[in-house]
């Protein structure tokens, strides 16, 4: 069984930036593809950015809304998946929440074994 943790988040002002950071506790962490989720309220969760296990080629996968400003990244050796964000917008505000799966399907929800219990971000304009 893996643990997650989510850290980082807070009130921001638009055009600023911050870092997510995810701690799992459980072992075999570098196996996992680790997905950032967020959801707003009444609206859907959906897959911000991803990366693959160690076996898989640490990929990475973006949602095209933060493409070009988002970058997800592991160190293994700690057990953290980190999501930077920049340039941020209000319609970032959400709950974010990270993921892990062991399998490489990470464009599924069905893909992820365990959860997070999120960090709220709130961006104002």
């Amino acid at each position: 069984q893996v643990q997650l943790e989510e850290s980082g988040g807070g009130l921001l002002q638009a055009g600023g930036s911050l870092r997510l950071s995810c701690a799992a506790s459980g072992p075999s962490f570098s196996i996992y593809t680790i997905g950032w989720f967020r959801q707003a309220p009444g609206k859907e969760r959906e897959l911000v950015a991803a990366i693959t296990g160690s076996g898989s080629g640490e990929r990475t996968y973006y949602t095209d809304s933060v493409k070009e400003r988002a970058t997800v990244s592991r160190d293994n050796a700690k057990n953290m998946v980190y999501l930077q964000m920049n340039s941020l917008k209000p319609e970032d505000t959400a709950v974010y929440y990270c993921a892990a799966g062991d399998t490489t399907i990470y464009w599924k929800f069905s893909g992820y074994r365990y959860w997070g219990q999120g960090t709220q971000v709130t961006v104002s304009s």
